[in-house]
């Protein structure tokens, strides 16, 4: 496994692709790991110089003292990009990877080549949700949220169908830190980008599942209308398109890049 030091974090990564690919950064949603793209990576590594990480508090990643915020989980993907040598790249991220690219597309927009904003949002509230799921894992630990969350990932079909992916999903879960996931869920929690974002100005592709009960599609139109030129796709599935609705999702996302 592959380990970067940045901004007193030390970050799990991984590259796949040939070497003099284009750099695609993917970023991880909330309470996942980078496996969450593994649906993706055989297609996009055809095109990619595909770079994968976990964020502070998940995965093999470390779980430094919170809260976390949005513009530090922003600024941990520029000391990734400077410590591996990268002075552009293609980002995509869903739900708390897509806030993520946001501020980068805000702050250091000349490091962005193109932006894939997946099943994500400029706001999520109200603020007593947050802080109701953050004292459930303070209390219980990630076992007591679990299939409630789940619930609002995926579909019902797709939950009772079960799929090797899903269980990938629910042990990446159960296994992540109670302590990362809360402080993360403050990042989330905190952020408000709405005002903002219509100062986006990099090639953007805005992905919505239909059933996503997490960030409805109206969360996705509001950041396509507001940045000039943005690509809006709806898919059948609910918040973790890329795995519920793999096929479509990556089609969409490596026409979009390319």
């Amino acid at each position: 496994m592959n380990f970067i030091e940045v901004n007193g974090v030390r970050l799990h990564y991984r590259f796949d692709g040939e070497e003099d690919f284009p750099v695609l950064v993917l970023s991880n949603s909330l309470g996942t790991d980078l496996s969450m793209w593994n649906p993706q990576i055989e297609t996009l590594t055809q095109h990619f110089r595909v770079l994968r990480y976990d964020t502070r508090g998940h995965g093999e990643s470390g779980v430094p003292t919170g809260p976390y915020t949005i513009e530090q989980l922003g600024q941990d993907v520029i000391g990734l990009l400077d410590g591996l040598g990268i002075e552009r790249a293609h980002f995509a991220g869903v739900s708390m990877g897509g806030m993520t690219g946001m501020w980068l597309a805000l702050n250091v927009p000349e490091r962005l080549g193109k932006l894939a904003l997946c099943n994500t949002a400029a706001f999520i509230g109200p603020r007593e949700i947050w802080d109701a799921r953050i004292s459930a894992t303070r209390n219980g630990g990630m076992e007591v949220i679990a299939e409630g969350v789940l619930a609002r990932w995926f579909r019902d079909p797709y939950l009772v169908q079960g799929s090797e992916e899903l269980d990938q999903v629910r042990k990446v879960f159960l296994s992540t830190s109670p302590e990362g996931y809360v402080e993360a869920c403050a990042a989330v929690r905190d952020m408000d980008q709405r005002d903002s974002v219509k100062q986006i100005n990099v090639p953007t592709l805005v992905i919505v599942g239909i059933g996503d009960l997490a960030t409805p599609p109206s969360d996705g139109q509001y950041l396509a209308e507001q940045i000039q030129g943005a690509r809006y796709v709806e898919l059948e599935g609910a918040h973790l398109s890329n795995i519920e609705a793999s096929g479509e999702f990556t089609t969409e996302l490596v026409e979009f890049l390319k």
